[in-house]
């Protein structure tokens, strides 16, 4: 890659890493904040992106691409079912990408890439949750939409600088581990929740069944 190409494609990841930074704190802030954080013009942004909603869009896909790569290392590892479950869990903990969810579903439209992506990311959970079951190291009445809660309850956790929001995130998923290991003590109470339930947040007013 040449200087510029290599200066340009910096430049759009400190764009993107500024927009993640600033919408997940307040998703109604403009796009100057954005050009502001990542130390560019307003116009560099402008040049890559269209407006606000589509720098959103990208924010929001730039999530599911890192989820889907760290479901793809945790299916590709030859480590057994229960360590192949549990650094599939951290490392999406750490991937950050249900912050994205906790503050951007429905703020702007998904596009059909994302659609796809999302439906991709879907087929791995199962394949994932699928083998730590047969294995017998999760408990059976866990279902991959339980999975999505429990991050976003996880990526919640606000307390601290961003090295304490890690450690008690951290702190809590070890707990979560624990508490999903097979056997269970006790059956769960109702169902797990709908794909329907899980992907109408990012579609709001619409009666189409979206699978997320």
């Amino acid at each position: 890659m040449s200087g510029r190409r290599a200066e340009a494609a910096r430049n759009d990841r400190r764009i993107l890493e500024a927009a993640r930074a600033v919408f997940v704190a307040d998703p109604d802030a403009p796009v100057s904040a954005v050009a502001k954080r990542a130390g560019v013009g307003i116009g560099a942004i402008y040049r890559r992106y269209a407006g606000k909603e589509e720098l959103l869009q990208k924010v929001a896909a730039d999530g599911l691409h890192r989820y889907i790569e760290v479901a793809e290392a945790a299916l590709a590892s030859e480590d057994d079912p229960s360590t192949m479950f549990g650094a599939f869990m951290r490392g999406i903990v750490d991937a950050r990408v249900h912050s994205i969810t906790l503050s951007l579903a429905g703020k702007f439209t998904p596009t059909e890439e994302m659609a796809a992506d999302a439906q991709r990311a879907d087929e791995l959970n199962v394949r994932l949750l699928e083998r730590a079951k047969a294995a017998g190291v999760v408990r059976a009445d866990i279902e991959v939409p339980d999975l999505s809660l429990l991050f976003e309850q996880l990526a919640a956790i606000q307390l601290g600088d961003e090295e304490r929001r890690h450690e008690l995130r951290h702190r809590y998923l070890a707990l979560l581990l624990e508490a999903l290991r097979a056997p269970p003590s006790a059956p769960l109470p109702g169902p797990e929740p709908t794909p329907d339930e899980i992907s109408r947040r990012w579609y709001p007013g619409s009666t189409v069944r979206r699978r997320g």
